[in-house]
């Protein structure tokens, strides 16, 4: 198992890119909640990253909305079903925990959604800023709230300080 990691300067400040063996594991920010030990990083390496790079630049530059990326997060197989639930909401939009628990056919359980989006290890690329709480309220982000504010200006969510809230159609009745 080759563990490496890269600096990308973003809007965001730095984000560290790791990678295991040709896959994305992690995209932390230099002051990430619950993120890992640096150490657990490896090595610096200025290879294996280019698609990572060139897609998180497009996506800050507003030509990108979804990641095309070989993605290797671990974690439970409750937190892998969040996150791959998190990566089928649209650009543009949100969901509140509720919601998400709803989807998963759980919706009581949605502090636990809360604690497997909050353990996301890539940050943007599976966006977990896209989860707002239940009255469309900015909580939650290993990055910090105004991170997440700037990723959901950055994608049409919220506008002049107004979230704009999109319920499918599917979960909106009881979440």
């Amino acid at each position: 198992m080759n563990v490496t990691h890269t600096i990308l300067d973003s809007p965001l400040g730095e984000l560290a890119l790791v990678g295991i063996d040709g896959a994305l594991t992690g995209v932390y920010f230099p002051d990430h909640r619950r993120g890992p030990d640096t150490a657990a990083f490896g090595p610096r390496s200025k290879g294996g990253f280019d698609a990572a790079i060139s897609q998180l630049d497009e996506y800050f530059r507003g030509v990108r909305q979804t990641f095309e990326l070989n993605l290797a997060p671990r974690g439970d197989a409750f937190q892998l079903r969040v996150w791959q639930l998190l990566r089928q909401i649209p650009f543009g939009e949100t969901r509140s925990y509720g919601q998400l628990a709803a989807e998963l056919g759980k919706p009581g359980l949605a502090r636990a959604v809360g604690a497997a989006n909050g353990r996301n290890p890539l940050s943007i690329i599976v966006p977990c800023h896209r989860v707002v709480g239940a009255d469309g309220s900015l909580v939650g982000y290993a990055g910090g709230l105004e991170r997440k504010r700037f990723l959901l200006t950055l994608e049409g969510a919220l506008s002049g300080g107004q979230l704009s809230i999109s319920l499918p159609a599917a979960v909106s009745a009881g979440s």
